[in-house]
C-alpha cells in the first residue's frame, strides 16, 4: 500500500472555451477572453474539485486572461479566492506565429489540410513566422515590456513551448509542490502538454497526440520525488 503521507497533488486545468475557440480561430498568445460556455466550464471545474475534496494551497497561471479568468472563477467556486497565485508567461499557450487570428478552416483551404496538420501537430515544426513590426508579436504588447525582445517568440513549435514550460516547472512549480503538497495550474492546451510530458515521461510522438479537454481538472498524485503514482480526470 502506498504511504499517502508522502504524496503530493498536482492539478492541471485547461482554460474553458475561449471566444476564438468558439470561432475556430488560431489563438496562441492573443489575449482572448472566455466565452459564456467557457465561464460555465470554469465554474463546474471548481465545483468538481471542491466536491472531490481537493484544496490547492498555491495557484499558477499564464499571462492570458482566458486562463486567469478560468482560475479566478474556479477558485471562487471552491471558496479559495485568497490563495496566492503566480502568473508566469512561460505558461502561455504555444505561439502560432503568423497563423494567429486566422480561421482554421480557411487556413486549411489556403495552405492545404496536410500542411496545417503538420503545423498544428508536429513536435518540432514551427508555423510561419511573424515579423517584429507585426502587432501580433509580443514585443509590441505592453504586457511583455519587462522581457528582453530576444526571449519573445515570432513563432513556436511544440518543442519550444515544452522547453519554456519545463523551465517554469523546475524553477517555480516543483518547489511549491514539495513545500505545500497541492497546487493547481490553470493554463492552455499546449503548455499543459508540456507539463504532462514531464510528469508522465511522454515521448514526442505521444505528446503531440495528447488531447486535454477544456475545463476538466486533471489530477496527478505523486510520491515525495514527484513521480506519478496515479492520474485521473474529475
Amino acid at each position: 500500500m502506498t504511504d499517502t503521507s508522502t504524496t503530493h497533488t498536482i492539478i492541471l486545468l485547461r482554460h474553458g472555451q475561449s471566444q476564438w475557440n468558439l470561432e475556430n480561430r488560431f489563438t496562441g498568445w492573443t489575449d482572448v477572453d472566455l466565452s459564456d460556455k467557457g465561464r460555465e466550464e470554469a465554474r463546474l471545474a471548481g465545483k468538481a474539485m471542491k466536491d472531490a475534496g481537493l484544496s490547492p494551497r498555491f495557484f499558477f497561471t499564464s499571462y492570458l486572461k482566458r486562463a486567469i479568468h478560468t482560475l479566478q472563477i474556479a477558485a471562487a467556486e471552491m471558496g479559495l479566492d485568497y490563495i496566492p497565485v503566480i502568473k508566469d508567461w512561460h505558461l502561455n499557450e504555444r505561439h502560432y506565429g503568423a497563423l494567429q487570428g486566422l480561421d482554421k478552416a480557411e487556413t486549411a483551404k489556403l495552405h492545404g489540410a496536410e500542411q496545417v496538420h503538420i503545423w498544428r501537430r508536429s513536435f518540432d515544426v514551427e508555423p510561419p513566422l511573424l515579423t517584429p513590426d507585426d502587432t501580433r508579436w509580443p514585443g509590441n504588447d505592453p504586457m511583455y515590456s519587462q522581457l528582453p525582445a530576444d526571449r519573445l517568440p515570432l513563432t513556436e513549435s511544440l518543442r519550444d513551448t515544452v522547453a519554456r514550460v519545463d523551465a517554469c516547472w523546475s524553477e517555480l512549480i516543483a518547489p511549491k509542490v514539495m513545500e505545500l503538497g497541492t497546487v493547481l495550474i490553470a493554463a492552455h492546451g499546449n503548455s499543459l502538454r508540456g507539463l504532462a510530458m514531464r510528469l508522465l515521461n511522454l515521448t514526442a510522438t505521444e505528446v503531440v497526440d495528447l488531447e486535454i479537454p477544456t475545463g476538466k481538472p486533471w489530477v496527478f498524485k505523486t510520491d515525495d520525488r514527484l513521480r506519478v503514482i496515479d492520474s485521473y480526470y474529475l
